[in-house]
């Protein structure tokens, strides 16, 4: 079910949350979920204005980012899932496909494992299920990761919508001490996604090969696709190098292609 009128820039109260969340476009309901340290313009700026020329896409930004300020509540990838199958009752879509970037994407298992009859089908791009599926060192360098190691272009994009350096500072805290924090999805709850999941990551990913290849083994309906780059690269994120690039022109075909747009 399609939510009843597009709208941009919307507000909703979600589970004491005060949730960020925009609507663009007409057609079967997209959901789409960003990455860590990220916003809905930072992961997805390059192409939300093509999937909503197919697709009614719901962009939202969880606890902590972006327009969404925080709450004395913990961060965790299953309350995010519950956040957004809240939202998505609320606009009245009892149904939706969903992508997520990086985090978003391990939110979307979330949100396949715990409201399985609210998806349609899932697009996981550059994410994880396991610690094992992230490069060697990655977690000994997460725990020495400060502000100044996250990149600039995410600080200026958190700032334009919200100069609070507390904001900034709760946001990079919240995302270190969830991946820090992070315990493996289980091959059984894996199992359980009953639903078409097109599984995509780069060639040079921060998330290994070798791991989109399982968790796409994993999944009872999955496919593949490993494109040329690195993290985010192939959908145009913004700190993606070659703001040329046409990746994301494909990338788009590719998503219009999997939900049979």
């Amino acid at each position: 079910m399609k939510a009843q009128q597009t709208q941009i820039g919307s507000y909703a109260q979600v589970n004491g949350l005060k949730m960020f969340y925009e609507i663009h476009g007409k057609g079967n309901p997209l959901v789409l979920l960003h990455g860590g340290g990220s916003t809905i313009a930072t992961t997805f700026g390059r192409i939300l204005p093509e999937l909503a020329k197919a697709h009614q896409v719901i962009a939202v930004e969880l606890q902590a980012h972006g327009h969404t300020t925080d709450i004395d509540r913990p961060l965790s990838f299953e309350q995010d899932a519950d956040d957004v199958a809240a939202l998505l009752k609320q606009l009245s879509i009892k149904k939706a496909s969903f992508m997520g970037f990086s985090n978003g994407g391990t939110t979307c298992l979330q949100i396949a494992i715990r409201h399985p009859d609210l998806v349609d089908k899932l697009i996981v791009a550059s994410s994880n299920y396991k610690r094992g599926g992230l490069q060697p060192g990655f977690f000994e360098g997460m725990e020495q990761a400060t502000l100044d190691n996250m990149p600039q272009p995410l600080k200026d994009a958190y700032y334009a919508i919200n100069p609070d350096p507390k904001g900034l500072q709760a946001m990079f805290e919240r995302d270190k001490a969830r991946m820090l924090a992070f315990k493996d999805i289980s091959d059984e709850q894996i199992k359980s996604i009953q639903v078409p999941v097109l599984v995509v990551n780069g060639d040079t990913d921060v998330i290994r090969t070798e791991h989109a290849l399982e968790l796409s083994r994993m999944l009872p309906h999955a496919q593949l696709a490993i494109l040329p780059g690195g993290h985010g690269d192939y959908l145009g994120e913004i700190c993606a190098p070659n703001k040329t690039s046409n990746m994301p022109v494909f990338f788009v075909a590719l998503i219009n292609d999997f939900l049979g747009k």
